[in-house]
C-alpha cells in the first residue's frame, strides 16, 4: 500500500497539510515585557492629549461668548495638557528604569552600537528596503537598525526636550521658588526669553507629529510586507517570524 502523500491528506480531510507545515515553521520570540507594552499605550495616549491640547494652547479658540467667568474651556484644555505632560515625564523616568531591570530589548531605546560597524550596514539595508531598493529586509528580533536609530533621535531625544522646555513653562505659571522653577528655570535664559521657549516647544510639537506619522506608517508596512509581526508584538509581547 503506498504512502498517502499531502495531497491526498488535503483531499481526505479538507485541511491543507503545507498550511500546517508552514504553521509548525512558524517561530516566536517573547521581546517585549508587560511594562515596556504598557509604557508604549499610556504614552502614545499622552503624547496624542499632548499634541491636541498643545495646538490649541498655541493657537486658541475664538472667543466664547458671555462672561468669562462661565467658561473655563481653556482652563480644561491646560489641565489636560499638563496632566498628559505629568503622564509623559513620569513615564519615561519608568522606562528608563525598566531599561536596567528589565530584558536585553528593554535598552535598545536608549543605546545605539554606533561604533559597530555591523550595525550601520544594517541601517543602510533597511533604508534600501524602506526605499524598495531590495525585496526582502534582514529579520530582527528586537528594533530593526533603522528603527532603533530613530527611536533614539526621533522620540528619546526629542521626548528629554519636550519635558525640559515643557516644565520649564509650566515652571512660570507655578511661580518663582517651585519645583519646576528649581528644576528647569534655567531653560529659559539659555533660549533668551519666555516666547523662545515656546516657540521651541511649539516646533518640537510638531517634530514629535511627524516621529508619530512616520512610525505608525512604518509599523504598519512591515506588518504588510515585513518578514516579522509589529503590530502585534506590542500586544502580546511575542516577534513571530515569518517565512
Amino acid at each position: 500500500m503506498s504512502e498517502a502523500t499531502p495531497q491526498d491528506l488535503a483531499a481526505a480531510t479538507g485541511i491543507d497539510q503545507s498550511a500546517i507545515a508552514h504553521g509548525r515553521s512558524t517561530r516566536s520570540v517573547y521581546v517585549y515585557e508587560a511594562p515596556v507594552r504598557l509604557w508604549h499605550w499610556v504614552n502614545a495616549l499622552a503624547i496624542t492629549v499632548l499634541a491636541v491640547t498643545g495646538y490649541f494652547i498655541g493657537a486658541p479658540l475664538p472667543t466664547m461668548p458671555g462672561e468669562a467667568s462661565a467658561h473655563f474651556l481653556m482652563g480644561y484644555i491646560r489641565f489636560a495638557h499638563f496632566a498628559a505632560g505629568y503622564v509623559l515625564a513620569v513615564g519615561l523616568m519608568g522606562r528608563i528604569y525598566w531599561a536596567f531591570v528589565g530584558n536585553h530589548h528593554a535598552r535598545e531605546l536608549f543605546t545605539l552600537p554606533l561604533f559597530t560597524a555591523a550595525y550601520w550596514r544594517e541601517v543602510i539595508t533597511m533604508l534600501k528596503w524602506y526605499a524598495f531598493l531590495i525585496p526582502q529586509p534582514s529579520q530582527y528580533v528586537g528594533h530593526n537598525p533603522m528603527a532603533r536609530l530613530a527611536m533614539f533621535c526621533g522620540f528619546f531625544l526629542f521626548s528629554i526636550f519636550m519635558v525640559c522646555t515643557g516644565f520649564a513653562l509650566y515652571g512660570e505659571g507655578l511661580g518663582a521658588g517651585s519645583w519646576a522653577d528649581h528644576l528647569f528655570g534655567w531653560v529659559i535664559p539659555l533660549f533668551g526669553q519666555s516666547q523662545d521657549v515656546h516657540t521651541w516647544h511649539r516646533l518640537g510639537m510638531w517634530g514629535m507629529v511627524i516621529f508619530v506619522t512616520l512610525h505608525v506608517y512604518a509599523a504598519i508596512r512591515e506588518d504588510i510586507m515585513g518578514r516579522q509581526s509589529i503590530i502585534s508584538t506590542m500586544v502580546s509581547g511575542y516577534r513571530t517570524f515569518k517565512q
